[in-house]
């Protein structure tokens, strides 16, 4: 029996949304062709930085505040400032950053354009900074004793998750890890919600204190939905600024192995199957 230590887990989050969209009207006032700044009327805090929003023109008008575009919806990355000043990239990198140089070019509209905002991200990323998490689950009962029983009789029925992440609190630097920051703008959220999805890590590939073979590159993790439920701040006098966050399941969690098998998916013909030029997605099969 091997000992594996907690310093090589990690939390991977997916931005999501409780399905809720935002509408709005973008004026030709609204939009800074020069600093490639728009905003319209939506509550502060419910679009941050690094999402990935989805725009659409309700009434089918193209979206000529972009520069040169003439489709009536896009799908990009965000970066949102003090004043609740949008600017459009095309990298979730670039977002965090808010540089006006890797921007998307706008124009003033030539009317109001009413639209709608949806977020729409797709990718897992890694929260940076984190100490530690857990994740606890319950299995809830039904009493059915009867009269005649000599003993208690119980049914298992729903089950329900819940748990904890503590990170080094960070809100700038790192453009490729979700920043401990963006959960306390999460649990904030009110119209759009504090829904996320997670990884829990039990064992990352590349970590193998057993030396087994073949099993170096194998990954264990807990996978769900859940939304924050409360979220706090450590703050003392010559230590380390941490940041908790509290959550609970909204569906199921599913304990997931990926084992690094070595033999190759072959056609009936005995020849290699290949994916589509630019598919880097490995297949998976059912274990």
């Amino acid at each position: 029996m091997s000992v594996y230590l907690g310093t090589n887990g990690q939390v991977e989050l997916l931005r999501q949304f409780d399905g809720t969209d935002l509408n709005g009207t973008i004026n030709p006032s609204d939009v800074n062709a020069t600093k490639k700044r728009f905003s319209f009327d939506f509550q502060h805090g419910q679009l941050l930085t690094g999402d990935q929003i989805e725009i659409t023109s309700t009434d089918g008008t193209v979206l000529d505040f972009i520069d040169s575009y003439t489709k009536t919806s896009v799908k990009k990355f965000i970066h949102v400032d003090e004043l609740d000043g949008i600017k459009l990239f095309d990298s979730f990198a670039h977002s965090v950053n808010g540089e006006s140089a890797n921007a998307i070019a706008l124009a003033v509209p030539a009317n109001a354009l009413p639209i709608k905002v949806s977020v729409k991200n797709s990718s897992y990323r890694i929260l940076g900074r984190v100490e530690s998490y857990e994740l606890n689950t319950q299995r809830e009962t039904v009493d059915t004793t009867v009269l005649s029983d000599e003993f208690r009789s119980q049914v298992g029925t729903l089950m329900t998750g819940s748990g904890r992440m503590s990170c080094e609190w960070e809100y700038t630097g790192d453009t490729a890890k979700e920043l401990p920051n963006y959960l306390a703008e999460l649990v904030l959220r009110t119209k759009v919600g504090s829904n996320f999805s997670a990884k829990f890590y039990l064992k990352t590939a590349g970590y193998n204190p057993g030396n087994y073979a073949n099993a170096s590159d194998d990954a264990v993790w807990y996978q769900f939905t859940g939304v924050l439920t409360g979220c706090a701040v450590q703050f003392a006098v010559g230590e380390i600024v941490r940041i908790t966050a509290d959550f609970v399941t909204t569906g199921p969690v599913q304990l997931r192995v990926d084992l690094n098998v070595q033999e190759k998916l072959l056609q009936e013909s005995e020849d290699e199957i290949l994916l589509e030029q630019g598919v880097t997605d490995a297949i998976l099969l059912e274990t």
